[in-house]
């Protein structure tokens, strides 16, 4: 429920901030910023403002850090009155002005961040100081001093606009970071090495159309289809999950284009068109606090996809079935990817992310835990990659012979990789569809970890 901040509160909250920055000013006696958010109306304060400001302070903490200038103190408050930030900074006053106003100026969300640099006395750095102009009404683009003194546009405008700037900046942030944690995920997969049977540093293995190269052209042409998918997931969170999906499924056919466009017509990562695509769309229809928890986006991957399976199977016979999965689901009943995706990737959930979290736990590099976690998938889930270029039998010779090896050595050392690199490409198998859950395994590794 939102909270209206009454006039009296902020004039109380307008005579803290003074006490804070008079504080602060005394103790330290160096420039300060104090960074509050230029939010009209009686709402000062709710999830959207605090994600806008959130952004602010992560824009300045990256300003800072790339110019490697650390805050000699630096505190924050959130309350019903507003959001404030303060930095007490050892540089030269309108070195860090210049800094403020590049952030202000930047974007259009930057209009509602007020950055102001105190000097040591007291007193504000002036955008004047700098010969730049005024800043810019909200609303027309006259200035913002005479549009507040004649209160040319109404509260209720002010607030729409302001909501629209914030709800696009956080939308468009989150599928950035998702886009870049995708692709990310998806060259860790194909750089872990050895991998067998797979393309890796140190080869192709059994794959004569394709290289490490090949992968990194095509991750790097997914990256506009991840942030799709995870704006269709924003777009659409108030809506069935399987709206997401039948969305993400129509993207998902011009990023399959734009991947073959890259390599050259090669299929390097149709699979994990399917399944990053519906990672981060699922991405999209949560809050970035439940990022941090696989359990939760792999529910939702489930429940975007509930009935699948026997939606794309239904009226399949063998007279009609073309693809590799088709014969296999009518021969054995195999769903491959799309059974896994339906119950939320059980195959990541209960082998390979908790086998990449342990060995990393453990202190392997994030190259040997990965090799021991794709392992671990390929004996967690039927790759059908391996039966499209054997058999069935074949797939589950090979996959009991990787579970003894497991149960003698979970993270097998480069030499035993290396023989069964070998043994797969004498049989020109490759374990592709494991390959693209391992990717899903440094994906969720990512959004648990990294700090964003």
């Amino acid at each position: 429920m939102e909270y209206h901040v009454t006039l009296a509160e902020m004039l109380d909250a307008r005579e803290r901030r003074v006490f804070r920055q008079q504080e602060l000013l005394t103790r330290y006696r160096l420039p300060m910023i104090c960074f509050t958010m230029n939010i009209a109306g009686p709402v000062k304060n709710d999830p959207l403002i605090r994600k806008g400001f959130e952004l602010g302070n992560r824009f300045l903490k990256e300003q800072l850090d790339s110019l490697k200038i650390t805050p000699v103190y630096f505190t924050e408050f959130n309350e019903p009155s507003g959001n404030e930030a303060y930095y007490v900074i050892d540089a030269d006053v309108l070195f860090i002005k210049e800094i403020t106003c590049s952030i202000e100026d930047d974007s259009e969300l930057g209009r509602l961040f007020d950055m102001d640099v105190l000097k040591p006395d007291g007193k504000k750095a002036e955008r004047s100081d700098l010969d730049l102009p005024p800043r810019p009404c909200l609303i027309c683009g006259g200035s913002g001093k005479d549009c507040a003194r004649s209160r040319a546009h109404t509260v209720e405008q002010l607030r729409t606009k302001t909501a629209k700037i914030l709800t696009r900046a956080v939308e468009d942030e989150d599928a950035r970071l998702a886009a870049g944690l995708a692709c990310r995920a998806l060259l860790y997969e194909v750089c872990t090495t050895p991998k067998p049977g797979l393309v890796d540093r140190e080869g192709n293995g059994s794959h004569k159309d394709m290289d490490i190269f090949t992968f990194m052209d095509s991750a790097s042409a997914l990256w506009p289809y991840f942030e799709t998918c995870t704006r269709i997931g924003r777009q659409t969170a108030d809506r069935p999950g399987l709206r997401t999906f039948d969305r993400i499924r129509f993207a998902g056919r011009k990023a399959e284009t734009a991947m073959f466009s890259a390599t050259g017509g090669v299929n390097t990562h149709k699979g994990a068109v399917f399944s990053m695509g519906i990672l981060c769309g699922a991405l999209g229809r949560l809050s970035r606090e439940q990022w941090k928890d696989p359990d939760v986006i792999l529910d939702t991957c489930a429940a975007m996809t509930k009935g699948l399976t026997d939606a794309d199977f239904a009226g399949l016979t063998e007279e009609n079935a073309v693809t590799t999965g088709q014969k296999l689901y009518l021969r054995y009943h195999i769903t491959g990817v799309r059974g896994q995706m339906e119950k939320g990737l059980p195959a990541v959930r209960d082998a390979g992310l908790p086998v990449l979290k342990e060995g990393i736990a453990r202190g392997l590099s994030v190259n040997d835990a990965g090799c021991g976690a794709l392992l671990a998938l390929m004996t967690a889930a039927v790759d059908t990659n391996l039966i499209a270029r054997s058999s069935l039998k074949t797939q589950q010779e090979t996959a009991a012979e990787i579970r003894q090896l497991l149960d003698r050595e979970p993270y097998p050392d480069r030499e035993n990789l290396r023989r069964l690199d070998r043994e797969f490409v004498e049989k020109n198998l490759s374990p592709g569809g494991s390959a693209d859950l391992l990717a899903v395994c440094y994906l969720l590794y990512f959004l648990e970890t990294v700090h964003y």
